[in-house]
């Protein structure tokens, strides 16, 4: 299929649609601070109850039964048979019977096998080391698209990188969507598959460079991005399927994380088309204006020390 949309002369367009969404959710990072986030217990800390019941429980009924004791929000995960491993917010020792309690007297009779309180340290390492191996990745990029193709291309990538992460952060602070572990694994993996999407598009543009015909550089860049959207679309929508799935069917524990990825790929998809080829075209009219600029003062200074010299 043959598109032939004028992406690039609209480039001022998609940029506002973008702060659209990014300037609202840093306000409410702001607002929030010094909690910007809905961070779940992963990272505040809490209470860690691991039981095993005597005959076969599923998951929803363990929720609701907690969901009784205002503990409705706690992870759930299955770690074998009928024993769960149940993350709440902290709660003291009488609650703590409560919440076993309950268990026995909706579900039956249960073995308790661990039940220990968890600090935030294990939740703050884990938000410093996704932040480390963000930016290792992101230079790593950066030079390795700078390689491949130009520095010009790999500022651009990583810019559309960036947005891809606010926009998905954003959306997180703005509507107060839980937070766990899983939320930075799946920031890691937006960036992986928005870069590759990009990539793409620079290498058609690439090629189409080299075959340039008396078309300006806006006109190449719409010409590759068109070329490209098949794949493009096709790419994004199996995701999305794949994602809305696990969205579905993959219950509380996997949620956090589809929801992230589904948020990501839609906004890596859009950031690849609307956003990182523009912006590569405005670096490039800027750092030519700059070596222009350059140009004629250095060929001022050289008039003038002839002149002077006279």
């Amino acid at each position: 299929m043959n598109f032939n949309f004028d992406f690039v002369r609209r480039r001022k367009w998609w940029y506002a649609l973008s702060l659209l969404i990014i300037i609202p959710g840093l306000i409410a990072m702001v607002l929030n601070w010094p909690s910007p986030l809905n961070f779940g217990i992963d990272f505040t800390g809490g209470n860690i109850i691991q039981v095993q019941f005597d005959q076969p429980v599923t998951a929803s009924q363990v929720r609701e039964v907690l969901g009784g004791l205002n503990l409705g929000n706690s992870s759930i995960q299955a770690a074998g048979n009928n024993e769960f491993l149940i993350r709440t917010t902290e709660i003291n020792e009488e609650q703590t019977d409560q919440v076993i309690s309950a268990l026995r007297d909706k579900l039956g009779q249960l073995d308790l096998k661990r039940n220990e309180k968890v600090g935030a340290t294990i939740g703050r390492e884990l938000t410093i080391k996704g932040i480390e191996a963000m930016a290792i990745a992101w230079v790593l990029m950066v030079i390795y698209i700078t390689i491949r193709f130009e520095f010009l291309s790999g500022l651009a990538a990583i810019l559309a990188l960036i947005h891809d992460v606010l926009v998905t952060v954003g959306l997180f602070a703005i509507f107060r969507w839980e937070v766990d572990s899983t939320f930075v694994a799946a920031i890691l993996t937006i960036i992986g598959y928005s870069i590759n999407d990009t990539i793409v598009i620079f290498d058609r543009i690439r090629e189409n460079l080299r075959l340039r015909r008396k078309e300006t550089i806006e006109e190449l860049v719409n010409r590759s991005i068109n070329q490209t959207l098949t794949r493009s679309i096709n790419t994004v929508l199996t995701v999305i399927i794949a994602l809305l799935a696990l969205m579905l069917l993959g219950g509380e524990t996997t949620r956090t994380f589809a929801l992230a990825m589904l948020i990501g790929t839609i906004s890596g998809a859009y950031s690849s088309i609307f956003t990182a080829s523009p912006i590569w075209i405005e670096l490039r009219i800027f750092s030519r204006e700059r070596h222009r600029q350059a140009a004629s003062k250095a060929a001022t200074k050289a008039k003038t020390r002839k002149a002077t010299s006279h």
